[in-house]
């Protein structure tokens, strides 16, 4: 039986706190609270259980909701939904721009802070082949810990950059077509939205690729998909070959 899910979430603000652990708590997850970020990454690397997602607030002492999730993501690639102030529109752009998945304004309902946490939990795909680890010359990626290194150092994703990789990397060495990873990382409505693909697949190959403008992980086929080579499998792109097959 898979546990519930189990949500980290940090803010200095007691009476917040409370209503988002109780919120969270009465739609079956298991929340982690604390009142600031030193104390909530400690909790965290004592818990037996990594979290799916955490809900930081943004503003904070000793260490803010951005820090937290840059601290977070040295370990694993996980998914944070900012807790910003109504107009603080710089807020909200910062944090997108650091990579997190959703924000919220306060004062918002528990309602639609459940609905958010949902909505983001939906796009995590939970595969038994979360369980592989795909190893290709200076790049590890490990599917159960949502974890990447290149020359042993750890990659910070974005959990959307993630999502495309995890997909990739669930089915090396296949063609995965744009339409499809479009539609599992993004949604039926983006399924035809391939330059919205291209430019996250670019994004990944600037963390992982050895020469980006000349990609030997991540290869293109023009029209069709992309594909994560399989360690001993010849890099070619742009054309779909026999020794390669579509997912």
């Amino acid at each position: 039986m898979n546990p519930r899910p189990l949500i980290l979430i940090v803010d200095d603000e007691p009476g917040i706190l409370r209503l988002i652990k109780t919120e969270l708590e009465s739609q079956d997850f298991d929340v982690i609270a604390a009142v600031d970020g030193v104390q909530g990454l400690k909790a965290v690397t004592q818990s037996q259980r990594w979290p799916d997602l955490a809900v930081l607030d943004i503003v904070m002492p000793n260490m803010t909701g951005i820090q937290l999730m840059v601290a977070l993501r040295e370990h694993a690639a996980i998914a944070v939904i900012l807790l910003t102030a109504k107009d603080s529109e710089a807020d909200k752009v910062r944090g997108l721009e650091s990579g997190a998945d959703d924000y919220v304004a306060k004062p918002f309902s528990p309602d639609e802070l459940s609905a958010r946490v949902r909505a983001v939990l939906r796009r995590s795909t939970r595969e038994a082949q979360r369980e592989h680890v795909f190893r290709n010359g200076a790049v590890e990626i490990d599917l159960m810990r949502r974890l990447v290194r290149r020359n042993g150092d750890i990659v910070q994703l974005s959990r959307t950059e993630w999502m495309l990789l995890q997909h990739l990397a669930g089915n090396p060495g296949k063609i995965m077509l744009n339409a499809e990873l479009l539609h599992k990382v993004w949604g039926p409505e983006y399924s035809d939205d391939l330059q919205y693909l291209r430019v996250w697949v670019s994004r990944i190959r600037r963390k992982i690729e050895e020469d980006p403008s000349n990609p030997q992980l991540i290869k293109t086929f023009q029209g069709v998909g992309y594909m994560l080579v399989a360690p001993g499998q010849p890099a070619r792109g742009d054309q779909t070959d026999e020794d390669v097959t579509v997912a």
